[in-house]
C-alpha cells in the first residue's frame, strides 16, 4: 500500500451542509480541484467558489429527480483505481478517467425523516443510494483515497494535509475508512429496521444495531473493563439526550441506573414524582403534592439506599426540592428542566451530575430491547405494558377500596421497573418496601419488610412502614406463603397477574388473611 498519497482532487457531495464551504474553501486555498453534485456545487459557487459539476465530469445529466448522477463509471472509476497498478493507470488512460483523491460525502438524511414520522413513501425517498456505493468504493480503496463522511473530521483532514505537504498518510486513511464502513453499516442498520417495522415483521431474518460513540468511558462495571457509551441517534428524552450541567463525566454505571431512574419516574405524568434508583433498582419511589415532598417521602423509604444514588423527577426542578436533594450526597440528578434557584443550590455541590432533559420519556412509544448472550443476542418489545382500574379482576371476598386500588396501580408501575423477583409495598402514594433481584419470591417479600421495619425504627416509629400497605408482585405467587408473609408485614391489598396451578390456594389463604386481592393478566419479569 501507497504510505502518502496525494490529494489533488475531490468530489463533495453533502446532505449536511455543515462546515461545507469552509471545507471547501481550504481545500481549493491548498490547490485541490473541487467536483460536486447539485445543492452542494450550489451552496460552492454561492461562496464564491469554483466548482466542476458532477455531470461534466461524467457526460450525463443528474436525471431521474437526482436519482442517478453518480453512478457512472467516471465517478467510480476514479475513486477505485489503484494509481500502483499498470492495468489500472491504463484503464483510465484509454476511457479518460480522472482520478478522485478525496470524497466528502454524508447520506441523505434518513434517520432524520423517521424520527420526525415521515410517511412511508418520503422515508424511501430519504435512501440513499449513490452516497453510500461511492463511500464504500473510496474506503476499500483507502490506499490511495480519503473518504470522510462526518464533518467532525473536516478539520483532522485539513490539519493531515498541512502535515504532510497536501497529501494523506496510509494510518489516517484507515481510519476515516474504518468510520465510513461503520456509518453505511449504521444506515443500513436503520434502513432495514425502520422496513422491517413498516411491513409489520417482528422477527427479520437479519437484525442489526448500530451507534454513534458519545463517550469512551473511563471504565466499565469494574475497573479492570474497558467501556464506550454508544448513542441511537434517536431524540427521545433520557440520559443519552440529556443536558449535563455540572459535575464530571459520567460513568458506566452512572449511566445505567440514571437511564432506569428515569424510564420509571416517566411513568408518572398526572402530579409531582420522584423515584431513587441504587444499582438499577428503585429504593425510593413517591408522589406528592410539591416535587420536594415528592423526594422526601421517596427518601423516607430506604434512606440507606439512598445515599449515592440517582435522583429522577418528573417535573423541573425548584429551589427547595434541590435543598432537601443536597443533604445528602447524590451522584446524579435528572429531571425535563431546573429553575435558577435549583441551579444555584446544585453548583454548590461541584461532584453532583445534574442532567436536564427535553421532557419525559415517551413510554407507549414502540421500541426493541435487547441484551448479548454468547453467540447472539435476544430482541423483544420494551415493555410498555400498562394496566388500569377497568383491568383489574378482584378474585377475593373482600374487593380493594378506592385508596387501595390508587395505591395497587402505583405499586404495580414501580413493580414493572424492579428486577426480578419483585415485591412492592406502597401507601399513601410512596413506596414503603423493595424486594429485588431474589431467587425466591418469598425471599424478596420478607426483605422488603425486614427493611421497612429498619426504616420505621430510624424514623422513631412503633410500627413497620408496611403496616396498612398494598403489595405488587411482579409475577404470580406460586404458593401461598409469599403472600401470607406480605400479610404479616401488615399489607392489606394485592395486585398480581394470577395464573399459578396454585391459585384457588393462593386466593383462599388472602381470603382467610382479611386481603383483598386483584389479578392483572400481565406479568412484568426484569432480568
Amino acid at each position: 500500500m501507497t504510505d502518502l498519497a496525494p490529494l489533488s482532487r475531490a468530489l463533495i457531495s453533502v446532505s449536511d451542509k455543515t462546515g461545507l464551504v469552509g471545507l471547501a474553501r481550504a481545500l481549493a486555498e491548498r490547490g485541490v480541484e473541487l467536483v460536486s453534485t447539485g445543492g452542494t456545487a450550489a451552496a460552492l459557487r454561492k461562496a464564491g467558489l469554483a466548482v466542476r459539476d458532477v455531470s461534466d465530469l461524467t457526460g450525463f445529466p443528474e436525471m431521474m429527480d437526482g436519482r442517478v448522477k453518480t453512478l457512472h463509471p467516471m465517478v467510480h472509476g476514479g475513486l477505485l483505481a489503484l494509481r500502483d497498478e499498470p492495468a489500472h493507470v491504463a484503464a483510465m488512460e484509454a476511457h479518460a478517467i480522472a482520478p478522485i483523491d478525496l470524497l466528502v460525502v454524508n447520506l441523505y438524511p434518513f434517520e432524520a425523516a423517521v424520527a420526525r414520522g415521515a410517511g412511508y413513501d418520503e422515508t424511501i425517498e430519504n435512501i440513499d443510494i449513490g452516497g453510500p456505493a461511492m463511500i464504500r468504493a473510496a474506503a476499500k480503496n483507502h490506499a490511495h483515497v480519503a473518504v470522510l463522511t462526518d464533518p467532525q473530521d473536516y478539520d483532522a483532514l485539513l490539519a493531515e494535509m498541512d502535515a504532510n505537504d497536501g497529501g494523506t498518510n496510509l494510518a489516517f486513511r484507515q481510519r476515516l475508512a474504518q468510520t465510513a464502513y461503520a456509518r453505511t453499516a449504521a444506515y443500513d442498520a436503520a434502513v432495514s429496521n425502520w422496513m422491517a417495522g413498516a411491513i409489520g415483521d417482528p422477527a427479520p431474518r437479519r437484525r442489526a444495531f448500530a451507534g454513534q460513540l458519545a463517550q469512551v468511558l473511563r471504565y466499565g462495571e469494574n475497573p479492570h473493563q474497558s467501556a464506550s457509551f454508544y448513542t441511537d441517534g434517536s431524540s427521545r428524552p433520557g440520559v443519552a439526550t440529556a443536558v449535563q450541567h455540572q459535575g464530571k463525566e459520567l460513568s458506566y454505571n452512572n449511566i445505567n441506573d440514571t437511564d432506569a431512574a428515569y424510564e420509571l419516574v416517566s411513568e408518572f405524568t398526572d402530579g409531582p414524582a420522584c423515584a431513587i434508583i441504587k444499582h438499577a433498582n428503585p429504593c425510593g419511589v413517591a408522589t406528592g403534592q410539591t416535587l420536594a415532598q415528592a423526594y422526601r417521602r421517596a427518601f423516607d423509604c430506604d434512606r440507606t439506599s439512598a445515599f449515592g444514588g440517582i435522583v429522577a423527577l418528573n417535573q423541573p426542578i425548584d429551589g427547595p426540592t434541590a435543598e432537601a436533594i443536597t443533604e445528602i450526597f447524590t451522584e446524579v440528578v435528572i429531571a425535563p428542566g431546573a429553575d435558577d434557584a435549583a441551579l444555584a443550590v446544585f453548583a454548590k455541590k461541584k461532584n453532583l451530575r445534574l442532567l436536564t432533559t427535553s421532557g419525559l420519556a415517551d413510554l407507549a412509544a414502540p421500541a426493541l430491547a435487547f441484551k448479548q448472550v454468547a453467540g447472539g443476542f435476544l430482541v423483544q418489545d420494551r415493555d410498555n405494558g400498562l394496566i388500569t382500574a377497568d383491568d383489574l379482576k378482584v378474585v377475593t371476598r373482600r374487593a380493594p377500596s378506592d385508596a387501595e386500588i390508587a395505591d395497587l396501580l402505583l405499586a404495580w408501575t414501580i413493580a414493572k421497573h424492579v428486577k426480578s423477583n419483585a415485591i412492592v409495598y406502597v401507601k399513601d402514594g410512596a413506596t414503603v418496601g423493595i424486594g429485588a433481584g431474589q431467587m425466591s419470591r418469598v425471599d424478596s417479600t420478607r426483605i422488603a419488610a425486614r427493611k421497612s421495619l429498619d426504616m420505621a425504627e430510624a424514623l422513631g416509629l412503633k410500627v413497620p412502614l408496611t403496616q396498612g400497605s398494598v403489595v405488587a408482585s411482579d409475577a404470580f405467587f406460586p404458593f401461598a406463603d409469599g403472600l401470607l408473609a406480605a400479610a404479616e408485614a401488615g399489607a392489606r391489598a394485592v395486585i398480581q397477574p394470577g395464573g399459578s396451578m396454585r391459585d384457588d390456594e393462593v386466593i383462599a389463604a388472602a381470603d382467610e388473611a382479611g386481603l383483598a386481592m386483584v389479578f392483572t393478566g400481565q406479568r412484568h419479569f426484569r432480568h
